[in-house]
């Protein structure tokens, strides 16, 4: 095992660095990038020089610098707020308040690849959202001054006005970073849904396509929003957007939902398909096949006569007893699935399963037809691209009002439950980083208790102040992520009267700057200053933090999740923190004593990938060496 230092921030360009350097690791040398070797290995993929460099996709002033914004790691974290929560010692469930950029930023390490759904309702860029001016330097201590956590010297809350000569262009710059982390967050099979309007549609879906590639498109659903439409408009508008994109389309199942207007009368709701493979035409040309004797049949008993006159054509007479082919008997037809038909007779008659994963057989009719019969799988998949019947905002609004919940335009909990069912499995974690009034959360904890699933939340809400005209201020709420608290805290109780043995719980945790202070290159030529710099990595600023506050960033850094197990060891002479979780394969140890005793270390037990944390000037350098031999040794 080795020494290794402080893990640093994790940012989506080491991520990408990383991928590049497993398929192409002659292209590095000392740790950069060989140019010349890499395009050595591309050459077949790389534009002529001088060759024309338009292409198609969608520009905008600052789409550059949006890009860049992605790259730049964190100098954020996430503290937990106890009490804030419900039961919060066994809950899966997460609530954060903050900036979602910096959020996103900060999940990277412990959620990449393990989001199997996102779903997210951001502005819809009508020139009234409130949005602040995002000037890519120091994002997270503008958020904190914006939002009263620091001192007031911050830029003021405004509009995204029409009257701006950047309108679309700022909206695009806004989203293009968060899709950016959220892409790298999602499970290879995971898929992200995004409400949308006619007002940034075709921006949003050129940028989706660009990040995620059209051939990972799943569909452009149009919802019909039921309700009261402005009757002074010229048109009235009644629909809305939400654009679906697979991480990999080839990897994401046909959703396992049926379209809530489908009648229980139909088909689909029948325990097997029945369609005869008979299909003459140009594409289905006529070819025979030997039935074998065996081949199952629809009837009891009877006789299928030697015949031209119709389809299929027999050269002999067939006899069926016991529902079985009694005599092998050659049939010309066109066929529809004659491989299938093929690899089932090669099989001794025996079910196969089908390209969409179902069981099928074949039988004769009385009529002389060959049907196959495929059994439905559980989980019956038809969607329709236009949804309809899923609520509307109106009720949704009027039903959160009775309980004290003030929110304009909340999306229906019958349309996001819908949307979740979309994934395969019914344990998965979804996100919502627009979280609003926590429509997402309540969505998650409905279905559950519909069908026992363990699904869990992350949503994300920044503090977005609430104006005080409006009723919302009025009712006692200040900023849009105290709806959504008391959303969630409503939601539970909620469940918890329907008797619900699902986890309908959540921890609560804020946006703050991190304990410990991110070395930057020193530019300037004076001494004192560079030992200021210096002083700035004393212990002493850990003092201003709680020890659960740093556990939790330790956590984040080392790539544990939110809800991990944390337990303080026993028998011990120092405090020492174990963290598991089931998403890691190894175990967390951390001690943030400023003196660690000889006696700790004997009585201190590792696996081989255990990773044991503690502050440097606690080690003696005997100790260091003792604890070098057995741990993998970080120092703060």
């Amino acid at each position: 095992m080795s020494y290794e230092r402080l893990t640093p921030k994790f940012s989506i360009t080491k991520q990408k660095l990383e991928a590049l350097k497993r398929v192409i690791p002659e292209a590095f040398a000392d740790g950069k990038i060989n140019w010349q070797v890499l395009r050595e290995d591309l050459r077949d993929h790389l534009e002529e020089e001088g060759a024309d460099t338009e292409h198609f996709g969608l520009f905008w002033p600052g789409k550059r610098e949006a890009r860049r914004m992605a790259a730049i790691p964190s100098k954020g974290t996430l503290v937990p707020c106890p009490g804030e929560g419900i039961d919060e010692e066994n809950t899966h469930n997460i609530f954060i308040e903050g900036e979602n950029l910096e959020v996103l930023k900060i999940l990277q390490k412990s959620y990449a690849g393990r989001i199997k759904m996102i779903y997210i309702d951001p502005p819809y860029n009508t020139g009234k959202d409130f949005v602040y001016e995002d000037d890519f330097k120091e994002p997270i201590e503008e958020y904190l001054r914006r939002t009263n956590q620091v001192d007031e010297m911050g830029k003021p809350w405004t509009t995204n006005t029409r009257a701006d000569g950047r309108f679309h262009s700022k909206w695009l710059s806004m989203m293009y970073p968060r899709i950016i982390l959220a892409k790298s967050l999602l499970s290879q099979d995971g898929l992200i849904v995004v409400s949308i309007n006619d007002n940034e549609v075709f921006g949003l879906r050129m940028i989706m396509n660009e990040l995620f590639g059209e051939e990972n498109f799943l569909a452009q659903f149009v919802w019909k929003t039921d309700g009261n439409f402005d009757n002074q408009a010229k048109v009235k508008v009644c629909h809305e957007y939400l654009l679906a994109f697979a991480r990999d389309l080839s990897l994401f199942p046909a959703p396992p939902v049926v379209d809530p207007n489908i009648p229980r009368t139909s088909k689909l709701f029948k325990g097997e398909i029945r369609n005869t493979i008979v299909k003459n035409g140009p594409k289905n040309p006529v070819s025979s096949v030997v039935l074998p004797k065996g081949f199952p049949a629809a009837f009891e008993r009877g006789v299928i006569r030697k015949r031209k006159d119709a389809w299929p054509h027999y050269e002999h007479d067939a006899t069926i007893k016991s529902f079985c082919l009694q005599n092998a008997t050659s049939v010309s037809s066109g066929w529809s699935s004659k491989d299938i038909l093929l690899e089932f007779i090669e099989r001794g008659m025996q079910p196969i399963v089908d390209s969409k994963g179902q069981e099928t057989t074949f039988l004769l009719t009385e009529t002389g037809a060959i049907e196959n019969v495929k059994k439905r799988p559980e989980n019956q998949s038809h969607v329709i691209s236009v949804l309809t019947g899923l609520g509307n905002t109106q009720s949704s609004g009027a039903e959160l009002e009775e309980a004290g919940i003030i929110f304009d335009y909340p999306k229906p909990v019958e349309l996001i439950k819908y949307i979740v069912s979309m994934n395969h499995c019914n344990d998965h974690l979804v996100l919502d980083f627009f979280a609003g009034a926590g429509t997402t959360a309540e969505a998650v904890l409905e279905l559950n208790n519909s069908d026992q699933g363990s699904r869990k939340y992350i949503c994300v809400q920044f503090m977005e102040p609430i104006e005080p005209e409006t009723k919302a201020y009025k009712a006692g709420f200040r900023s849009i992520d105290q709806v959504c608290r008391k959303r969630l805290h409503w939601a539970a109780k909620k469940m918890k009267n329907l008797r619900s043995k699902g986890d309908v719980g959540f921890r609560s945790f804020r946006l703050a700057t991190s304990a410990f202070n991110i070395w930057e290159k020193y530019k300037g030529t004076s001494i004192i200053e560079l030992e200021k710099s210096l002083n700035l990595f004393d212990i002493e600023a850990l003092e201003n933090r709680d020890a659960k506050s740093i556990l939790m960033e330790l956590m984040l850094i080392e790539g544990f999740p939110l809800d991990s197990t944390l337990e303080a060891l026993q028998e011990v002479d120092n405090v020492v923190y174990r963290i598991s979780s089931v998403c890691c394969e190894h175990t967390l140890l951390i001690c943030l004593d400023k003196k660690f005793n000889h006696r700790t270390i004997d009585a201190l037990s590792f696996k081989e990938n255990d990773v044991f944390v503690c502050i440097d000037s606690a080690l003696s350098d005997q100790a260091k060496m003792r604890l070098a031999d057995r741990c993998k040794l970080k120092t703060i």
